[in-house]
This record gives structure tokens, sequence and C-alpha cells, in this order.
């Protein structure tokens, strides 16, 4: 059996290799018995952080530190999620939000994704879309919510519209991102052996830029998500942004929380499914100085 180079200089001061492999098994060995239970007590830690918030919430509330009119109170949240979820109305409200959330993610990641590996086929094309880009990023998009709802109704439309207007310039400088990351003595070097570009973008290009890709999915999710609340609340005729913005001008602000609160369930669960498809993609991969190899 081959001796790793820590063994052989442990053979060099006299020491067997056969202890020190014994040694460096007894010192890997409790790094994986302790991490369940570090992350359970993680998990532990986070469960009692956010208990004793809601807690000192309320306490405050009753004490008088804070207004429960304008902030309302967790007991008073309870009441309204207890009279609201188990509705047809929060089942409809939520169904409506997350079709339109999730159709302008896909579409808006997927352009923009497309758009940023493409400029990697063309220098000179990048230099003159790369501007461009970056000068539609800066404009806030939200205030083109009217403008959706007007050109595409109050149907699923317009959200997906102004999820996708959110999602796709930032998914495109990140994929664009990733493609200048790649080490280019490796793209050299396959070019060398006879690569075809096709080629260097199926075997390095794209597995490089696959984190970058990943990572802005998931910055995409918030955005996704406050594109179709901020397209339900301005006009629609359901949604969760349409129950928080009609709570809030009847000043129920505890319906608004639970609102809030379906919204935070919403995008865990995207969250999960991006770690997923994170875990799936990359699994296969293992990426360093702008390369990929197989493991």
């Amino acid at each position: 059996m081959a001796l790793r180079e820590q063994d052989l200089d442990l053979v060099d001061m006299g020491v067997p290799a056969r202890v020190s492999q014994r040694s460096t098994a007894r010192r890997r060995r409790p790094v994986h018995d302790r991490a369940p239970a570090r992350r359970s007590t993680v998990v532990l830690l986070q469960v009692v952080t956010l208990g004793l918030l809601i807690a000192a919430w309320e306490v405050a509330v009753r004490v008088g530190l804070i207004d429960p009119f304008f902030w309302s109170q967790p007991s008073e949240v309870v009441r309204e999620g207890r009279a609201y979820i188990p509705s047809a109305a929060a089942r409809a409200d939520a169904l409506f939000t997350l079709r339109s959330t999730l159709i302008g993610f896909v579409i808006g990641n997927t352009i923009g994704a497309s758009i940023g590996l493409s400029l990697w086929w063309s220098r000179l094309g990048a230099r003159v879309v790369e501007p461009l880009i970056v000068s539609v990023h800066a404009i806030p998009k939200l205030a083109f919510a009217p403008l959706f709802v007007i050109v595409f109704g109050l149907g699923t439309q317009s959200k997906v519209a102004m999820v996708v207007a959110l999602t796709v310039v930032s998914a495109a400088l990140s994929s664009h991102a990733g493609t200048k990351a790649v080490d280019p003595d490796l793209v050299a070097l396959l070019r060398s052996l006879g690569a075809s570009r096709l080629q260097v973008f199926r075997l390095v290009v794209l597995p490089s830029s696959a984190p970058w890709i990943l990572a802005v999915m998931r910055l995409n999710i918030g955005l996704a998500l406050t594109g179709a609340i901020v397209g339900e609340m301005v006009g629609s005729r359901e949604g969760l942004g349409r129950m928080i913005f009609h709570a809030g001008t009847v000043y129920n602000v505890g319906k608004v929380w639970v609102g809030a609160l379906l919204l935070a369930v919403l995008a865990m669960g995207m969250y999960a499914t991006i770690g997923w498809l994170e875990r799936r993609v990359l699994g296969g991969f293992h990426l360093s100085d702008g390369g990929s190899t197989r493991r």
C-alpha cells in the first residue's frame, strides 16, 4: 500500500507508517462523529433563539413597550393564521403566487443564463452587450409594475413578466462572470489537443459556470418573490400580495404577518429545491482554479 507524504515524513523521524496511519484515523474519526451533534445543536439554538424573540415580542406588547396597533403580537398572528390558513382562499392565494413566481423564475434564469453563456463565444459581442446589460440592471424595474399590469392584465402574465424582469439581468451577469473565471490555460491546453470550441464549452466552460448560475438562482429566489408580490399589490384578483395589501388597508397587521410567514415558507421550499439541484448538478464535478475534473 502506497504511503502518503505525511507518512513518509514520519518514517524519516523513526515513526512506523502503520502507527501514523492509525493516529491519522483517530484524529479524523471524532470530526465525523461530532458533525451530526453540531448540526443538531445549531438547529436547537436557532429554534430557541426564534422562540425567545417571539416571547420577547409578546411580553413587550403586554407591558406596553410595543404598540400592537402597528406591530400586532404573536398571539394575534396565531389567531389570524388559524382563521386564514385552513381556508380555500389561502390555498388559492398561495398557489397563484407560487405559480407566478416559479414560471417567472424559470424563464428569467433560463434566458439570463443563456445570454451570459452565449457571450463566451464572442469577445466582441461581450464587449458590446455587457455594458447594456449593466445599464438595464441599474434601472429600478419595480417601477414598471403598473405598465406590466396595463399590458398583460390582472392575471398571471403580468406577475410572470415582473419576475422575469427582476431575475433575467442578474442571471446573465453572473453566468457571464462564470465564463470569464474559466482558466485560460486549461482552454488553451484543450485547444492544443485538438478540441473544438463546442467541446471546450461543454467540458470546461459550462461545468465551471454552473456554480455561478446556481448561486445567482439562490439570490433570484428573493427577487422572484418580490416581483410577484409587487405585481399582485399593483393589480391582481388573487395572490398573497393582494391579501397582504388588503389586510394593510384595513389595519389588520396580524394578517399581514400571516402572509409574510407564508411567503417565508415558499422561499424556504425554493431554497431547498435549489440546494438539491446544486448537489445533483455539482456532485460529479470537483471545481477548482476555474476548471473542472471528474471525481
